[in-house]
This record gives C-alpha cells, sequence and structure tokens, in this order.
C-alpha cells in the first residue's frame, strides 16, 4: 500500500479501491454514501488484504 494510496483512500475512498474490482468498488461507495469514516476504513482494509 502506497503514501499515495493511503492519501487518495482518506480524501476519496471509492477512487482508491477502483482497481480492485468491482465489488469493493460498490461497498467502499455505499459505506462512503453511508458515512464518510466507514467508507475510509473499508478502502484502508481493502488495501490492506491486497498485499
Amino acid at each position: 500500500m502506497s503514501c499515495w494510496r493511503v492519501i487518495l483512500a482518506i480524501l476519496f475512498p471509492p477512487l482508491a479501491v477502483c482497481d480492485q474490482g468491482c465489488g469493493s468498488f460498490t461497498i467502499v461507495f455505499l459505506l462512503t454514501a453511508l458515512g464518510w469514516v466507514p467508507g475510509v476504513i473499508a478502502a484502508l482494509i481493502i488495501l490492506n488484504k491486497q498485499q
């Protein structure tokens, strides 16, 4: 997980996981729509899991 990905995940979570697949993008987008913090947490978990 690069530093730029972390910054992108904090600023706009769905954009950070757009290359991880449609399911990840959809989940993070919905969580971000419900609240910014759940979207950021989900994006960071997804990005950390892909290592």
